[in-house]
């Protein structure tokens, strides 16, 4: 931790959407902010132009086969660290962590900045849905805060700045969704979409897995878990809205009925900012609104019938313990599977109901627990995948 000067940030997943959108908005302010660290799975080219445009103390590398690739493109001074533990080893370089990892593998990122006290910004909504109860220990342990980036949850934090009570003056939270590439479309019609409609979102450009959630509403079941994790709301306070527009991007509703909503164009560069300068606000604005052009807001309930993946996540959300990580695992593997053209569309949600009916009810008591759940479950996942494969 630093005193005076720039805000030191440390930034894993740097080469994907929000870790390059993240570098965009340092960029803005860098007499503020300084990035120290910076990491990645695999992304050689990338992490190295990164890293002669940031000039960091740390490069980490998940994948070691690519680090001697990567050391000499470096910068002299800065140090390459490798292998399976190196992004969880550069959590705590910094004043901010910006958690930027994709899916499950972020989980060791949000439990080391945690507990070395830092401030989390966290748009790996996976640690907290498939290791709620091991992340909420860490979080008390090592007096670590967090920040989340993504729109919702951002939306959510901002409107709960209204109220000095927190969650004993919600009456509910309300999430929108875009509802994705096939908002409105039947199961029939749904039958033969391929990857490609399934990435065409309307309103956001994401990286494919969290696309994917998009279409299927995954994404909003799990920002339904996520939600009850960072605002200690009860599932039957937490409600899902399509708002296909994506200006409103979620609202809170009070004891008193009023309702705040937080409003703006669609764009990830307000919350990762928001995070970054909590609690003052970013100098530039992002998503700025031009009310003489904003001619409708629309809302409509979802259809849990077509989009099942919702419902399966209330589910796992008021089942607690390890449904959830199990919830999280299943859709991984039946959205890698989706990406590769070795399942269907609607069988995301059928793989991933699937694997929720044997779940074992295992108490994730710590990270190993978690482990081993989500191993089991993506263990189920892919043999229900290897099922229909044979099927077919």
């Amino acid at each position: 931790m630093t005193s005076g000067g720039p805000t030191t940030v440390s930034l894993v997943g740097s080469t994907g959407s929000i870790g390059t959108q993240t570098i965009e908005v340092i960029r803005t302010d860098p007499d503020r902010y300084r990035v120290v660290a910076l990491g990645a799975r695999a992304s050689v080219e990338a992490l190295a132009e990164q890293a002669r445009e940031l000039r960091p103390e740390v490069v980490a590398v998940a994948d070691p086969a690519a680090a001697a690739e990567l050391g000499g493109r470096l910068p002299a001074g800065t140090e390459l660290r490798a292998g399976p533990e190196a992004l969880a080893a550069i959590a705590a370089e910094a004043e901010v962590t910006v958690n930027a990892v994709v899916g499950f593998a972020g989980l060791p990122v949000t439990l080391a900045a945690l507990r070395g006290g830092r401030r989390l910004a966290l748009a790996n909504k996976e640690s907290l849905i498939a290791g709620g109860p091991v992340v909420r220990q860490a979080r008390a342990e090592g007096g670590g805060e967090i920040l989340p980036v993504d729109s919702e949850h951002c939306a959510v934090h901002q409107c709960l700045r209204s109220s000095r009570s927190g969650a004993d003056e919600v009456a509910r939270i309300v999430l929108t969704a875009s509802g994705g590439p096939f908002r409105g479309r039947t199961l029939a019609e749904l039958a033969e979409v391929t990857v490609a409609d399934a990435l065409a979102h309307p309103t956001w450009k994401m990286g494919p897995k969290i696309t994917v959630d998009s279409s299927t509403l995954m994404n909003k079941g799990l920002e339904v878990i996520e939600a009850h994790e960072l605002f200690d709301v009860d599932y039957g306070r937490i409600e899902v809205v399509i708002h296909p527009q994506s200006i409103v991007h979620s609202m809170v509703e009070f004891t008193d009925g009023a309702t705040v909503a937080q409003l703006s164009m669609p764009d990830m560069r307000l919350p990762i900012s928001y995070a970054l300068a909590y609690p003052d606000r970013w100098p530039s604005p992002y998503g700025r609104i031009d009310w003489s052009r904003l001619s409708r807001l629309d809302f409509e309930a979802p259809d849990t019938s077509v989009f099942r993946c919702l419902a399966l996540a209330y589910e796992a959300g008021r089942a607690g313990g390890s449904a959830p990580a199990w919830l999280n695992a299943a859709n991984e593997v039946a959205v890698a599977a989706f990406l590769a053209g070795s399942l269907g569309w609607a069988g995301i949600g059928e793989v991933v109901e699937e694997a929720l009916q044997v779940h074992d009810g295992a108490v994730l008591a710590d990270v190993d627990a978690v482990l081993e759940a989500d191993a089991t479950a993506r263990r189920a996942a892919a043999a229900a995948v290897e099922r229909r494969a044979r099927a077919a």
